[in-house]
């Protein structure tokens, strides 16, 4: 069985182009400097699942064609990873029944609290239908007898969680990894990490850490993602990669 990932997303939360901005990513006319809001759709021993639900959902899931959805997972309570979430109300029409949603405490709060709606003892007829599923960085979130290992990171003041899917680990919004959590990526042959830009950032890595961090982990084949217009455009970013270092760009659909 094939498994991939296609990414949904690769920008910052105000995506590229920045509303306003005239510079040369946000002018460029190249479809790889286009970036929706960070998100990825994961196929993955037959189970279709996508990593945030960003203001972009609705229009991610329609320009990729998904028509099934077996588990949301979100990393993080940042409004460019959970603000679409009420347009999950689709595949529970399609599919007559609650959607798994797998997120950490924090963010489990914060949709009890955002989308209280969603949580009503008698909710509005049409509202999204909701299985939260409270995960910590020691659960092990299994879909049809497979495992998805949650891996915690450190954002900022927030911590997000990234997910590994066998070979492969997805972690966005990141600018350390802790100490105990590295034994979770041995053995990763794809890694897909945040690299912001080239400045250093308080709650996201930069170039330099992100190419440290690579070299530590040791994958086959990296993808960065969460890129600023401020990084350059996708041909300048590549300029500045080693070979097995790639800049991910939307619709870009990659085999693991």
């Amino acid at each position: 069985m094939n498994n991939s990932l296609t990414f949904l997303g690769t920008g910052t939360s105000q995506g590229v182009p920045v509303i306003g901005c005239t510079c040369e990513v946000c002018s460029s006319s190249d479809h790889k400097d286009k970036r929706l809001r960070t998100s990825a759709f994961i196929q993955w021993n037959g189970q279709h699942i996508v990593v945030d639900s960003g203001p972009d959902f609705r229009y991610q899931m329609l320009r990729e064609g998904i028509q099934k959805l077996d588990a949301l997972l979100l990393s993080h309570e940042h409004n460019d990873h959970i603000i679409g979430i009420d347009d999950i109300r689709p595949f529970n029409f399609m599919q007559k029944g609650k959607l798994n949603v797998f997120a950490n405490e924090t963010v489990s709060k914060n949709l009890l609290a955002r989308f209280a709606y969603v949580f009503e003892e008698n909710p509005y007829p049409g509202a999204p239908q909701i299985h939260l599923n409270t995960i910590t960085k020691d659960s092990i979130v299994q879909l049809d007898q497979h495992s998805i290992i949650p891996v915690q990171l450190t954002h900022g003041i927030t911590e997000s969680m990234g997910y590994r899917f066998g070979n492969l680990a997805y972690l966005t919004d990141m600018k350390t990894l802790p100490q105990h959590e590295y034994s979770k990526l041995e053995g990763i042959e794809t890694l897909v990490i945040n690299c912001l830009r080239k400045e250093a950032h308080f709650s996201h890595l930069n170039l330099e850490e992100a190419l440290e961090f690579i070299e530590e982990i040791k994958p086959q084949q990296t993808y960065l993602t969460h890129i600023s217009h401020r990084f350059g455009t996708s041909q300048a970013i590549t300029e500045l990669l080693p070979p097995n270092v790639h800049v991910a760009y939307d619709r870009l659909k990659i085999a693991f």
